[in-house]
C-alpha cells in the first residue's frame, strides 16, 4: 500500500529535544513531497507554537492546534474551532489539585505560575510569553485547552484517571508528555483530527500515515492506515503502532520518511 499523506506530531516527534526542526527533517518532507505524498502536522500547541513551523515546512494547507480543536492555515484563515464547554472547563478546574496550570483561549497562553515547571520549554513551544492570572474564571466560557503541569508522574497520572472519569466522556482527556495534563473539547482529538485533515486533501485514511510519541497519539494512530510510533515513544505508545522509527533526536521522522514510508511507493 502506497502512503498518500504523512501526518506528524511535533513534540517529541518532529522538533527535538530543544524544539527545533533539523535540516535533515526539512529535506526529507521536501522529498516526500517530490514523491507525491501529502505532508501536514497535528500538535497539542496552541496556534502561535505552529505558526513558526510552516514557512519551512512550507506548509500553505489545512495544519492543526490544540489536537484538532482548530485547524487552520499559514494565511490565516481558520478552517474550524471547537472549544470546551463552560461547564466541563469548570468542573475540570475545580479537580486541580496542587499542580500547575494553564489555560488556553483567545490564542494567549494564561498561567498561575509563570516560572513554574516547564513554563520555559513551553515559551518555545508556544512562542509566546504566558499571561500570569490569579484566576481563570473569565476565560472558561472560551477555552481551547487546559493543562495541568507536574513532575510527579504519578501524581498527574493520577489527576488524569480522577478527570476522566468525570469528564472523559464530554471533553478529550489525555497526557500529551508524562508530565502535562491536557483537556481539550471532545471533537478536539487527533483521531477526528487526522480524519478532518485527510478529507481536507481528499485522501482516505487507509491512505494516510500517522508518526507520534504519547498517549495523546494514540487516536490518530488507531485510524490510520500505517502507524509510526517515536523511537523516544513510551511502549504503550510503540506496542499499538505498526512501525518504530528513531527518536526525535535522531531524525526519527526523516528516518521513517526514508526506510517506511517511500519504499511503500516502490512496490506500486
Amino acid at each position: 500500500m502506497a502512503i498518500r499523506l504523512l501526518v506528524s506530531d511535533l513534540d517529541g516527534t518532529l522538533v527535538d529535544k530543544d524544539k527545533r526542526l533539523t535540516a535533515a527533517t526539512i529535506a526529507a518532507v521536501d522529498r516526500l513531497r517530490a514523491a507525491g505524498v501529502g505532508f501536514t502536522v497535528i500538535s497539542a500547541r496552541p496556534m502561535s507554537g505552529i505558526r513558526p513551523l510552516l514557512e519551512p515546512l512550507k506548509l500553505d494547507g489545512d495544519v492543526a492546534a490544540f489536537n484538532g480543536g482548530i485547524v487552520f492555515r499559514r494565511d490565516g484563515t481558520i478552517v474550524s474551532h471547537v472549544t470546551i464547554p463552560a461547564e466541563i472547563a469548570r468542573g475540570v478546574l475545580a479537580m486541580a489539585d496542587g499542580v500547575d496550570t494553564w489555560v488556553f483561549a483567545d490564542d494567549q497562553w494564561y498561567a498561575s505560575d509563570g516560572d513554574g515547571p516547564h513554563t520555559q520549554s513551553e515559551r518555545r513551544s508556544s512562542a509566546q510569553e504566558p499571561a500570569v492570572v490569579a484566576s481563570f474564571d473569565d476565560l472558561l466560557d472560551r477555552a481551547d485547552k487546559i493543562t495541568f503541569v507536574s513532575d510527579d508522574e504519578a501524581a498527574l497520572h493520577a489527576l488524569y484517571e480522577r478527570v476522566h472519569a468525570a469528564f472523559g466522556e464530554r471533553a478529550t482527556v489525555a497526557q500529551s508528555q508524562t508530565y502535562y495534563l491536557d483537556v481539550t473539547a471532545l471533537a478536539a482529538n487527533k483521531g477526528d483530527g487526522i480524519a478532518a485533515l485527510a478529507k481536507a486533501l481528499d485522501v482516505d485514511l487507509g491512505d494516510t500515515a500517522a508518526i507520534g510519541d504519547q498517549a495523546n497519539d494514540l487516536p490518530m494512530l488507531a485510524r490510520a492506515g500505517l502507524s509510526i510510533a517515536m523511537g523516544n515513544a513510551p511502549d504503550a505508545v510503540k506496542a499499538k503502532a505498526h512501525s518504530t522509527t528513531r527518536a526525535n533526536d535522531e531524525d526519527g521522522v526523516a528516518h521513517a520518511i526514508e526506510t517506511i514510508i517511500l519504499p511503500r511507493g516502490d512496490t506500486e
